[in-house]
């Protein structure tokens, strides 16, 4: 009878081991980060996405204003497509920092002033739909991560082609060249 009692004690102790083991192994997974990165805030960036979609849905030009503003004094037509794409052709007086480029210290240097206006624009706003413009997936058009991404850095000053037209049209100056590209 001792040695039932002292198995039948063993046993409880063994089960509230494992049970005990297994709440820790619970906590200690609950504990643990998520996968992914430090450095990357996904609920930042829908929350960021958010404050933008507002002042996004004001800031939508015609060509004609696009151009109005573009004339004024502390203005720069922003192209954040590649550096390929941009060689091939842009809109007159553009300046061309690719988006995959963007850090704090680059756009410092084209865009010194925080306040300065600017203007974007991007492939989607052009129907031609060829080099240097393909079509984008319309929810996937580089303009609205550039203004999230330029509203995220600090530039509240941001208006964009609400449009869409043809590089050909007369209130276009579209420049188109051939990239000079050593291999």
């Amino acid at each position: 009878m001792l040695s039932r009692k002292k198995s039948v004690r063993n046993s409880l102790i063994c089960g509230l081991i494992a049970i005990a083991t297994f709440i820790g192994i619970g906590l200690a997974a609950s504990a643990q980060e998520a996968p992914g990165s430090a450095e990357i805030d996904y609920d930042g960036f829908m929350e960021l996405s958010g404050e933008v979609w507002e002042l996004r849905a004001n800031r939508l030009l015609t060509l004609e204003d696009f151009n109005a503003m573009a004339a004024e004094s502390n203005t720069i037509i922003l192209d954040a497509r590649s550096r390929y794409a941009f060689d091939m052709g842009h809109i007159a007086g553009a300046v061309n920092l690719p988006f995959s480029d963007f850090t704090d210290e680059k756009l410092a240097e084209v865009i010194p002033n925080r306040d300065t206006r600017v203007l974007i624009y991007c492939n989607n706003n052009f129907t031609d739909d060829a080099e240097p413009i393909p079509l984008k997936r319309i929810s996937l058009a580089l303009n609205i991560p550039t203004f999230i991404n330029l509203y995220g850095y600090g530039y509240e000053n941001i208006y964009e082609l609400g449009v869409l037209t043809e590089t050909t049209h007369p209130d276009v100056d579209w420049i188109a060249l051939e990239p000079q590209y050593e291999n």
